[in-house]
C-alpha cells in the first residue's frame, strides 16, 4: 500500500520529467515539469525565507512613496515555453541594448509565447478567443509594449529571456536578451540591465497555476512601482531612474507582507500569493504600475483582481538582509 508514495519520491529525486518537444506554460505537462524543478539554488535570494528579516529603518517612508492606500495588483503577463535540450538554436537580432545583452544563438521555438497571451486577451479583456499566436509574435495589431518572452530548458537548467521580442520577415529581433543558469547564484554583471530594468530574471518570480493549486507561492515575486530611486541593491544589478530621494525604493528592494495581516476570507489562490508574500516577499523589478505582481497569463487561473485590491500598500514593509 506504500508503493505509490515511494514511487513518487523516487521520480521527484530524479528531477523534472523530460521535455521532448516545446511545451507551453498553460499545460499539465508544463505544470509537472516546473513544479519538480529546483529554480535556482535553495540559498538563492529568490528562495530566501525573509519572514524574520529586520524591517528597514526607512520602511514607512518608502512604502508611503509607493502608496499606502493603493491596492495590490496582479498582471496576467509573464508566460514561458519549455524546450528540449536539443532545441534548434537561432540568431536573434539585438536592436537596442547589445552591450548589456547575452549573445545567441538561442533555443527559440516557433511557438514562443509573447507577454500577455492568451489570458490578457480573454479573461482580462473579455474576448471569446485569443488572437492567433502568430499575430501576437508579429505584433500585427501594433500594440507595442514590453513584449517579454521566456524560454526554459529544464534539461540543461538554463533560462533565456527577451525584451520586446518580435518576429519579422527577416527573422526574430529583440531589444535585450539575458541568459541565466538556474543552478547558479551568479548575478548579471554590475550595472547591466536584463529584460527587467533591475537586471533580474522574470521566470523565478512568476505566479504559476501549479503553485496556486498547491496553496503556496514558494518564492519571491516581482513587483513594479511608478517611482524608483537611482540605486539598486542585490540581487538587482541596475537602476532605472534619475531620482535620488531616499524615500523611494531601489531596484531590488525587498517588500514583505506583514506577519499579522489576516488572510482569512480570501480564496485559495489569493491566500497562496499572500502566504508567499509573508515568507519570501517581493522584489522591486521594474518601473510600472504601483504594487503590480506578475502571474502567468494562464486561463486556468481565475481573475484575482478584485480580491487583491482589498490588500493595500500599508500592509507591506521593507525588509533587509540581517547583518552578520
Amino acid at each position: 500500500m506504500f508503493w505509490p508514495t515511494l514511487l513518487v519520491v523516487i521520480l521527484a529525486a530524479d528531477g523534472p520529467p523530460k521535455v521532448d518537444q516545446p511545451t507551453l506554460f498553460n499545460t499539465p505537462k508544463a505544470d509537472a515539469v516546473v513544479s519538480a524543478m529546483q529554480i535556482f539554488p535553495a540559498d538563492n535570494p529568490w528562495n530566501a525565507d525573509v519572514s524574520k528579516w529586520p524591517v528597514h529603518k526607512n520602511s514607512a517612508a518608502i512604502v508611503a512613496s509607493i502608496g499606502n492606500d493603493k491596492p495590490l495588483r496582479c498582471n496576467s503577463d509573464m508566460g514561458y515555453i519549455l524546450v528540449p535540450a536539443n532545441q534548434k538554436r537561432i540568431d536573434v537580432k539585438l536592436v537596442e541594448y547589445p552591450d548589456e545583452s547575452d549573445k545567441g544563438p538561442f533555443p527559440l521555438p516557433d511557438g514562443i509565447t509573447i507577454e500577455g497571451w492568451p489570458k490578457s486577451y480573454t479573461t482580462d479583456r473579455g474576448a471569446k478567443t485569443p488572437p492567433p499566436l502568430e499575430d501576437i509574435q508579429r505584433d500585427k495589431a501594433g500594440e507595442g509594449g514590453d513584449r517579454h518572452a521566456i524560454v526554459v530548458d529544464p534539461g540543461k537548467m538554463m533560462l533565456y529571456e527577451f525584451y520586446q521580442l518580435k518576429k519579422t520577415d527577416a527573422g526574430w529581433q529583440c531589444a535585450c536578451s539575458a541568459i541565466f543558469d538556474l543552478q547558479s547564484n551568479k548575478l548579471r554583471p554590475d550595472g547591466w540591465t536584463s529584460t527587467d530594468a533591475a537586471g533580474l530574471p522574470l521566470f523565478p518570480a512568476i505566479i504559476r497555476y501549479d503553485e496556486l493549486q498547491k496553496g503556496m507561492v514558494n518564492h519571491a515575486m516581482r513587483v513594479t512601482v511608478k517611482n524608483s530611486r537611482r540605486a539598486y541593491v542585490a540581487p538587482a544589478t541596475h537602476f532605472a531612474s534619475r531620482k535620488t530621494d531616499e524615500n523611494l525604493p531601489r531596484m531590488g528592494e525587498r517588500l514583505r507582507l506583514k506577519a499579522d495581516y489576516d488572510i482569512r476570507g480570501f480564496s485559495k489562490e489569493v491566500q497562496a500569493i499572500l502566504k508567499g508574500l509573508k515568507k519570501h516577499g517581493m522584489l522591486v523589478a521594474d518601473n510600472g504600475i504601483d504594487w503590480a505582481l506578475s502571474s502567468a497569463p494562464d486561463e486556468r487561473i481565475p481573475s484575482l483582481h478584485e480580491e487583491l485590491r482589498k490588500v493595500k500598500g500599508s500592509a507591506f514593509e521593507v525588509v533587509e538582509m540581517p547583518r552578520k
